[in-house]
């Protein structure tokens, strides 16, 4: 059954995008009148969020959010069989010189974002957008097969995905040459106790702290990038460099800053962000600020020059 649906969704992707985008229509008004997938979970999401803002406000941005998911599920589709020169067009960086001033430098650099906007089409895309070698990592599908036609599709043009339990394996191949890891660091924490907490969107929230331990780890850059839509179906990178060593960094201070990052973007146009999940479903700590101690403690022990 899987293989038959995987068939009738790829010949689907191969129609033009703005005959897709019909259907996105449809399935939009769908969202809003008759099917309203996980309104719960978005209101609750944007309530949470905006506090300030009155039901008028959330209604109107409910909608917006359920505009974008349309069009990001066809876009999702059309991942699938978009061509590479179809995707150069469509995605692109407005400060590529970033990237190709740390490749010549022979730094590896940890890309870091969140779900928002179009992030399958980054993935698709960053084997050609950068000199660097490209490398996902993300926790593999419950489904095998969609889990192994989906990845397949997203590493055609050149990425290496890796999954969380084996990346180390993967890095090591690669010591000779410049890699760029791309990380969505918005994805809920499997362990609150092991994750970093700080406040994001006005509430506290658990944040996967695996990015700064690599960053400190494997001695990489830290470099955010904000995706852009520019209009329906076309988006822009702006790449943000930490720039800073991570040898003058303490406990805390990479992710902060990544966090802030992409609230700040968030910020910009909340609509584009996947306010479908259910990212604040961990519960705070008892004595958070003694967790926060003994995970400093042990950062400090595992980096002792730091």
């Amino acid at each position: 059954m899987n293989r038959v649906v995987y068939y009738i969704v790829y010949a689907i992707s191969l129609l033009p995008l703005w005959v897709l985008y019909i259907f996105s229509d449809l399935f939009y008004f769908l969202l809003i009148s008759i099917i309203p997938y996980r309104k719960a979970v978005i209101i609750k999401n944007l309530k949470s969020s905006f506090p300030n803002s009155n039901n008028k406000e959330l209604n109107k941005l409910k909608k917006e959010v359920y505009r974008h998911f349309s069009d990001l599920l066809i876009e999702g589709i059309k991942n699938l069989s978009i061509s590479k020169d179809e995707l150069k067009k469509r995605f692109v960086v407005s400060n590529p010189e970033l990237m190709d001033s740390l490749y010549k430098q022979n730094k590896s650099v940890l890309l870091v974002s969140g779900h928002y906007n179009n992030w399958e089409w980054m993935i698709s895309s960053q084997a050609f957008l950068f000199s660097h070698q490209a490398m996902g990592i993300g926790m593999p599908l419950s489904n095998g097969f969609w889990d192994k036609k989906i990845n397949n599709k997203r590493a055609r043009f050149g990425m290496d995905i890796a999954h969380a339990k084996n990346y180390k394996e993967k890095i090591k191949t690669y010591k000779d040459k410049p890699l760029a890891i791309l990380t969505l660091s918005d994805q809920s924490p499997g362990n609150s106790l092991k994750s970093f907490w700080t406040t994001f969107l006005n509430q506290p929230t658990a944040v996967l702290f695996g990015i700064e331990m690599m960053a400190h780890e494997y001695q990489y850059e830290i470099v955010f990038y904000k995706t852009r839509k520019i209009k329906r179906g076309h988006y822009q990178i702006e790449l943000v460099h930490m720039n800073q060593s991570t040898k003058n960094l303490k406990w805390g201070d990479i992710t902060k800053w990544h966090t802030k990052q992409l609230e700040n973007l968030i910020l910009e146009n909340p609509a584009y962000w996947l306010w479908t999940h259910k990212r604040w479903k961990r519960e705070v700590p008892e004595n958070l600020e003694k967790l926060k101690n003994e995970q400093k403690e042990l950062f400090e022990k595992k980096f002792p020059s730091y």
